[in-house]
Order: C-alpha cells, then structure tokens, then sequence
C-alpha cells in the first residue's frame, strides 16, 4: 500500500493533486482541509490512502497523520463511503469530527451535506468508543455534565416525572450551570416541574 509521497506538487485543485513522484504523476483526492495546509512549496509530503476496487484505484491524500486516521475511521461505518468522509473532512476538521464523535454531538456531524440523522447516530455509535480509545480523551473532557444530566433525569423518572418533560427542564438547568452536582440539578428541575 502507498502510504505516502514525497515530491513535486505539478497541480494543485482544491479537490484533488497532481505529485510527481521519479518522474510518475500521482492523482490524488484530497480534503478541502488539506487544501488549505498545502503551501505553494514546490515540493510536497501528503500522507495517502489507497482504496482499491474492483473497477478502480483511488489515491486519497492528507496534510496530516491526524486526518488520515479520522478518514479512515469514517470508512470503517456502514454507510459511509469515501466521497461521504472526504465531503465530511471538507465540511469539518479533523480535530472538529473527533470532538463531535467523543461528546456524541449528533446535531454537528448532521450539519455536514449528505449526512442525515441516522448517519450521524450510526457514526458516533460506531466510532465513539475507537475515539476515546485512540486518542486518549477521557470521558471527562466531553462533557462532564453528561453522566450528572443523566442521573438526574433517571431520578426525576424515579420520582414519576415524565422522561420527555424532565429531560427539558434539565437541560435549561444544565445549560444555565454546566458544574452542578447531581443533587443541584434535581433540586432546581423539582422547582420547575
């Protein structure tokens, strides 16, 4: 497998590069992100990815390790191709997608083009795991009102609150103070329920 190339940038698109490589031109598609780190520097390093197929071989090219391993990690769900991971890198940044995966921030990964509601669920479903794990985030660093928002809404269920009706109340309380305890949070949604 190609896994990168260093040469002469002949073309530069903001769709796709031309690197010449010992006097071979390489086609490679490429991220608006990595479009945008690409320098006119004559000469290049692009990390890539081949995918083959049956009817084709389509070179992938990256500015960053980093953006690589995401677009790769994209291909990995069900449903996502790789014009689907390249439009998303185009739409988002890497570090963007990995922070939306870990926080499982379904409306940022449905704002890309192309990407619907069940697509954006299915993606964190699939990836959220592999991301807290390759990249060393701890539960903590998303959000950490998460597992507070949802013991709170577990005991006001336990109280005999309505999940839908409960669930509104507690994020207007959690959007106003993010750092309440448990205890807080259930003590000022049981005054507005």
């Amino acid at each position: 497998m190609i896994t990168h190339l260093r040469g002469k940038l002949v073309e530069k698109n903001p769709t796709y590069l031309v690197v010449e490589c010992a006097g071979i031109g390489y086609f490679v598609n490429i991220s608006l992100h990595t479009f945008s780190k690409i320098g006119d520097s004559e000469n290049v390093q692009v990390f890539t990815h081949l995918q083959v197929k049956e009817d084709s071989h389509t070179l992938f090219g990256f500015m960053e390790k980093s953006e690589r391993e995401i677009f790769r990690l994209l291909l990995s769900v069900s449903g996502i191709g790789a014009s689907t991971a390249r439009t998303m890198l185009s739409s988002l940044t890497p570090s963007q997608i990995r922070d939306a995966i870990a926080a499982g921030d379904v409306p940022t990964i449905q704002s890309i083009k192309g990407i619907g509601a069940k697509t954006a669920q299915r993606v964190i479903l699939d990836l959220k795991d592999k991301v807290l794990k390759i990249y060393g985030i701890d539960e903590l660093s998303v959000p950490t009102n998460n597992t507070n928002k949802d013991e709170a809404l577990s005991a006001l269920e336990v109280l005999g609150f309505v999940r839908k009706q409960a669930e509104k109340v507690v994020e207007k309380v959690v959007g106003q103070d993010p750092a309440l305890s448990v205890e807080d949070i259930i003590k000022i949604a049981l005054k507005n329920l």
